[in-house]
């Protein structure tokens, strides 16, 4: 007996994924060919039935010509009534026989043609097709609306009947399609009745019209004829028995609460510790000069890229190698839950847009774990939990900068934690330990307080301008008799005090902390800056106002250096003062972490080029020969570097004091 081995789970009916979708085309292939071998095997049988239906009006026709014999006027008529008799005789045959080829053509119409005519216009195009067309169709609708929710000025009425709308599409869908995957399950069976019932029909009526000449024909095909008529009872009892179980699966698939369709309704916690993510997302896509379109696709990832599939599509093609890129929340077009994933070169960026804030985060995490590279380790998934583990007993946030008490400079900004005294001389090697203090607070922004700003907004105070331009006033001597300047577009990570400062290993372990703190804790937006570095000083200002929000003094910057796989990334340490032991002035070193637009060599370069200019303006003549050994633009400035913008940056000369960046 045939058993039935493939068939749609209607547990993944609500899911839509590739895989379900998949499986689907594969039984809505599968019906598309039953569907045309029916046509066929209809057209065949209607045929018999023509050929039938044409031999019994054919065999009448026959019968009545036999007849007619008699009647003809033929003119030598004489000596025929043998013949009149015979022709009789053989009319009465054929009109019996014409009685039979009768009943049989009735037989072939009943229980060959119109079941098989039922089968497929019910089976076939009927039912199946009108799930077909309203299974997958006001649900995206649907979710378009709601992915246009706006973030800003939410209406907490349209949001809720955006949401109901949503939750009874998707429980339409649902129903929709699992009676459309109920339907293709039971066509496996159906198929084989609808193929095996005309047929044992059509050899019933034939063995019933030539009984008497097919008598030792149906004594050997009685046991077959029954062994199929008994195949059919249990394909057909199998029916009512896998239609019961589809029926309670439905019912128990519909019981759950509405919750389970609504977006943005999570229970489950967020993983952070995941290395593979696959869903549906919100991609923005550029469609004109300043016009954009959003498109709904579904998403994986695999070892180290991010995957798309099209829908219809047979596999996922790769959208973005994620090998040490960086991904953080971004605001974009008033959307919700959206977030940027940039390549570590900084050429190619996405945006996508998540559903619910429970998927958002966990794309975020698990884009920012298969960033480092986890997925290449033996147990990546052990590796995750451990390092989430580790950065979240290690690193304690602050979410604000404040400024040091009791300094002696307060133009200087110090992370307010707790600094040990540091040696001279660092080992050669040093533990993770030597160089923070465990548990050491993280400064995650700069928020510039009141009183100095509306000081550095007041009448007659002097704005520095990112671009290298001054004012024409005497104020601000650093900026005039600077004679490097140089600015960057960076992106403040966050700052921890340490304890060692002349080495670039703290900074690199500084790096590793704040990275993962800001992944731990979802901490992923970041504010644009402006850092400028002169042969004094670097200072990090705000692009709108022109404020600076802090300066740092070149000569306390004691080290700096660019991360060694991600090229964006760079820090400095900065050498302050402890005053909290009794008075008695301490050093003490803080770490700086900055994502820059470019290359981070590029900063680190600056800098040391600023220090040198610093020492050299001590010996005229080091001055001199160290503007020698730069090379020169073509109208005799100084040529320092390619600049963000592709102009090239120029350091004045000593009798020109004013750079022009």
């Amino acid at each position: 007996m045939p058993a039935v081995h493939h068939k749609l789970l209607l547990e993944e009916a609500l899911q839509d994924s590739p895989q379900t979708r998949s499986l689907l085309s594969v039984f809505e292939e599968d019906a598309g060919t039953l569907t045309n071998y029916t046509n066929q095997l209809l057209q065949s049988m209607q045929r018999v039935f023509g050929a039938q239906n044409e031999m019994a009006l054919a065999t009448e026709q026959l019968s009545k010509q036999l007849l007619d014999y008699e009647k003809q006027n033929f003119a030598l008529a004489k000596g025929e009534e043998e013949v009149i008799n015979t022709l009789q005789h053989f009319a009465k045959s054929v009109e019996e026989l014409n009685s039979l080829h009768s009943e049989l053509a009735t037989q072939i119409a009943d229980k060959m043609v119109f079941p098989m005519v039922q089968f497929r216009e019910k089976d076939l195009t009927g039912t199946t097709l009108t799930l077909k067309i309203i299974c997958f169709h006001s649900h995206e609708a649907a979710m378009v609306k709601y992915s246009r929710l706006p973030k800003k000025r939410e209406n907490e009425k349209i949001k809720a009947e955006v949401v109901r709308e949503v939750a009874y599409c998707r429980r339409k869908q649902h129903q929709a399609a699992m009676q459309y995957y109920c339907a293709l399950n039971a066509l496996q069976y159906r198929k084989r009745v609808a193929v095996l019932e005309p047929m044992l029909g059509y050899t019933h009526a034939q063995i019933n019209v030539f009984k008497k000449g097919m008598e030792l024909v149906s004594k050997k095909m009685d046991s077959f004829l029954s062994s199929v008529s008994s195949m059919n009872q249990s394909i057909e009892s199998q029916l009512e028995v896998e239609a019961e179980v589809m029926r309670s699966s439905q019912r128990e698939l519909l019981s759950v609460d509405d919750s389970v369709y609504m977006p943005d309704h999570d229970q489950v916690p967020v993983n952070r510790a995941l290395i593979q993510k696959a869903g549906y997302l919100n991609i923005r896509n550029k469609t004109g000069l300043v016009t954009t379109a959003w498109d709904r696709l579904f998403f994986f990832t695999q070892g180290g890229n991010l995957m798309c599939q099209p829908r219809g599509a047979v596999a996922g093609g790769m959208v973005l190698d994620l090998d040490n890129s960086s991904v953080m929340a971004v605001e974009c077009e008033d959307r919700r839950y959206c977030f940027q994933i940039t390549s570590p070169n900084g050429k190619t960026s996405l945006i996508l847009q998540a559903e619910s804030k429970k998927e958002y985060e966990e794309w975020i995490c698990t884009l920012n774990n298969i960033s480092r590279q986890i997925y290449l380790t033996d147990n990546p998934e052990a590796v995750a939990i451990r390092l989430h583990q580790t950065a979240l007993q290690a690193v304690t946030p602050i979410t604000s900068f404040k400024r040091a008490e009791g300094s002696p400079n307060p133009d200087r900004a110090k992370p307010s934690s707790v600094a040990s005294r540091e040696p001279q001389k660092p080992p050669a090697t040093l533990e993770p330990e030597d160089l923070i203090v465990p548990g050491t607070p993280i400064q995650f922004d700069i928020v510039l307080p009141v009183s100095e700003f509306l000081d550095q907004n007041r009448a007659g105070a002097r704005r520095t301008n990112p671009f290298g331009e001054t004012e024409d006033d005497d104020g601000d001597s650093d900026t005039h008799d600077s004679l490097l300047q140089q600015v960057f577009a960076v992106r403040f990570l966050g700052s921890m005090a340490v304890r060692a400062g002349h080495t670039q290993e703290v900074i690199y372990e500084a790096m590793r902390q704040v990275l993962a703190a800001r992944a731990i804790h979802n901490i992923f937006k970041t504010t644009e800056s402006h850092l400028m570095v002169t042969s004094t000083c670097i200072r990090l200002i705000d692009p709108q106002t022109q404020v600076t929000k802090i300066s740092f003094q070149l000569k306390d910057v004691t080290q700096f250096a660019a991360h060694q796989e991600n090229s964006r990334l760079m820090g400095f340490v900065l050498q302050g003062s402890d005053w909290s032991n009794g008075g008695e002035d301490q050093p003490s070193f803080s770490v700086f972490v900055f994502e820059s637009n470019t290359e981070g060599e590029k900063i680190c370069y600056t800098i040391n080029l600023g220090k040198e200019m610093s020492e050299a303006k001590k010996d005229p003549e080091a001055l001199a020969q160290l503007m020698k050994s730069m090379p020169l633009t073509n109208d005799g400035k100084f040529l320092l570097l390619e600049s963000e913008t592709g102009d090239a940056v120029e350091v004045a000369g000593p009798d020109e004091q004013e750079s022009e960046a």
